[in-house]
């Protein structure tokens, strides 16, 4: 059977270690504390968080203890890694509230009972440190040449990194000495753009324990043509319905290129190596078997199988002429839309920001409605237009909404 390192190994996981056969060794001789942190700077995780989740629940399925760590101290800081600009700074009542939601996330796909995983906030302990204190016991272990050179700071070198911010790798290394005093950890797991805080992490707790600690990064989430997966037309893919609706959410992975099938299944789902083989060598229109594999599957991990069920429902009704169409995304409307603009409905149900935006997609051809191409942005609503007291709405190639009578 092959050990966990092995499975991330070929799952795809896994960018960089410290030390490949220690860590390796490590993992299949000891139920190993390992943690990975996650900064609230949203009231949800989005995709890229679910990778990093997805290595934890793999962890922890080997028999692993996975720590999850929120970060109410790094939060009111700010990672620059990765940023050409500064972050937007944080009230405290906003850093408890993204915690709190954060955690509620976490425990749909990491299981807290018995004491399997433990859930921790960095402001226990970072909001208590005394500067001279942290000075003194921390900073002669960081050269500030080194830290300059580092991947995490290189973005925002050009128009200013400001001292808050170069603070932020001394506190992440800070969380990895805690974390090892506390519970023994000796693993610190990220995304590969942490790989920099995590070096920090491992040399400062090695120096100041004479343990032996290490540090492994995961893959970063990307398509393709390099760019970062999980973006949007309205910005990120959250894991909260009410940001992203689940319908949009099954919709995201359903359409995902050709190319990127084989990874999103290999490290976004539980299907054996064999289906995931079996389904990334389908070609041409058959590829289309896997994608639909693909978000059925990491819809259900993300909101449970009966909303991935009725999400793949919607979607059978709009494609394929079968399916349930009450699981779309749903505009009610009353008896006064009759007689109104078709455009005023779409914008007050938000399938367009404003007016204009939503006139110049109908007069480039963009919009769809009773699978016809709207050319009037002025279309008036008739009793005609509605069968069974519903209407569907196309916007783009791939966006359906559900105009319905109430």
């Amino acid at each position: 059977m092959a050990s966990i390192f092995d499975e991330l190994t070929e799952r795809g996981y896994i960018a960089q270690c410290t030390n490949t056969d220690e860590v390796r060794s490590l993992l299949e001789n000891e139920k190993v504390t390992f943690y990975v942190g996650f900064d609230p700077t949203a009231d949800s995780l989005h995709v890229g968080h679910f990778l990093g989740l997805m290595v934890m629940a793999r962890m922890q399925r080997a028999g692993h203890r996975p720590v999850c760590l929120v970060g109410g101290g790094t939060g009111t800081v700010g990672d620059p890694s990765g940023r050409t600009d500064m972050r937007k700074m944080l009230t405290d009542e906003d850093i408890e509230y993204n915690c709190n939601r954060f955690k509620e996330q976490m425990a749909r796909f990491i299981d807290f009972s018995d004491g399997k995983a433990i859930m921790v906030n960095n402001g226990d302990w970072l909001r208590k440190l005394n500067y001279i204190e942290l000075l003194r016991d921390v900073g002669p272990h960081f050269s500030v040449n080194r830290m300059l050179t580092a991947e995490c700071y290189k973005n925002r070198m050009e128009k200013g990194l400001t001292f808050l911010e170069f603070n932020y790798m001394i506190m992440q290394s800070y969380d990895f000495l805690e974390l090892h005093r506390r519970y023994g950890l000796k693993l610190e797991m990220g995304g590969d753009d942490q790989w920099s805080n995590i070096i920090g992490g491992v040399e400062l707790t090695r120096r100041k324990t004479g343990d032996a600690v290490y540090g492994l990064t995961f893959t970063l989430l990307t398509k393709s043509d390099g760019k970062k997966m999980g973006k949007t037309a309205g910005g990120a893919l959250w894991l909260d319905k009410e940001k992203t609706p689940v319908y949009d959410f099954y919709q995201y992975w359903r359409n995902v290129d050709d190319a990127d099938v084989r990874k999103c299944l290999l490290m976004l789902t539980f299907l054996p190596m064999d289906e995931v083989e079996r389904l990334s060598s389908l070609k041409d229109a058959a590829i289309n078997e896997a994608k639909k594999v693909l978000a059925f599957e990491v819809t259900k991990l993300v909101h449970g199988e009966e909303e991935a069920r009725k999400a793949q429902e919607a979607a059978e009704a709009v494609f394929g002429g079968a399916g349930s169409s009450e699981n779309m995304p749903t505009i009610e409307l009353g008896d006064d839309a009759i007689g109104g603009k078709l455009l005023d409905v779409l914008v007050a149900g938000k399938v367009f920001a404003s007016k204009g935006e939503g006139r110049r997609l109908i007069q480039q051809n963009g919009v769809s409605f009773k699978d016809e191409k709207l050319s009037d942005p002025d279309y008036v609503l008739t009793e005609e237009d509605f069968t069974n007291g519903e209407a569907i709405v196309k916007k783009g190639k791939k966006k359906f909404y559900r105009l319905l009578r109430k």
